[in-house]
């Protein structure tokens, strides 16, 4: 019986990579810069703001300007981040899934809670959602299981009964190391050279929509 169902957020839960595209690509235009492919910037998203500025500007953390870049990159985003982004297809259908059997759901993420907060609530999940939990709320984020575990213990459950679904090799390690039974989702922000096979996550899906099946069988 699962007690709880958690979801990473961004490439698992909603897809969020064309808000964060349009900023990039809009500060580029700005510079008069070429637009970068939806696809670099796809499989970057996961690894944060300060991956998407050395991917968009050639610059390394540290570098004269990273640090402008960076908070320029978050501020426009901050400003336009649910203005593209969406629940991934079928993942409506597992939320509700999860409510009608009065399982709660709910988001453990790396993105801080000035971002994670205002997307929920944009997107009318906030009130749905049982616990968020981002980075400023625990001393050690993802891939440590202390986020995982606060989560489970503000919704009042054991974490070895609970679910955890991610779209990187962090959020396994995070839920293997709390105990979840894990799932991987080779739909979200993968890289190439890191597939979803070989996290060694409990089970794989291919797309959100498969996962309703699958939980039906744990």
């Amino acid at each position: 019986m699962i007690s709880a169902l958690l979801f990473d957020l961004d490439g698992t839960l909603i897809d969020t990579a064309p808000d964060f595209a349009e900023v990039l690509n809009g500060m580029r235009r700005r510079r008069e810069l070429p637009d970068i492919p939806f696809a670099d910037i796809h499989a970057t998203v996961s690894d944060g703001a300060r991956a998407l500025v050395e991917l968009g500007f050639d610059l390394s953390e540290g570098e004269e300007g990273f640090e402008a870049l960076r908070q320029e990159l978050l501020d426009h985003y901050l400003k336009s981040l649910s203005v593209h982004s969406r629940l991934y297809p079928g993942m409506d259908d597992v939320l509700s899934w999860a409510e009608s059997r009065e399982i709660p759901w709910g988001v453990v993420t790396n993105k801080p809670s000035l971002y994670a907060e205002p997307l929920l609530r944009d997107l009318e999940l906030d009130a749905r959602c049982a616990s968020l939990i981002c980075p400023d709320h625990v001393k050690q984020r993802k891939p440590h299981p202390e986020p995982i575990l606060l989560a489970c213990a503000r919704i009042g459950v054991d974490a070895r009964s609970a679910v955890y679904v991610g779209d990187h090799r962090r959020d396994i390690e995070a839920g293997k190391n709390a105990g979840c039974t894990t799932i991987a989702c080779r739909y979200g922000y993968v890289h190439d050279s890191d597939p979803a096979e070989s996290w060694g996550a409990d089970y794989t899906v291919d797309k959100a929509n498969e996962l309703t099946a699958l939980l039906e069988t744990l």
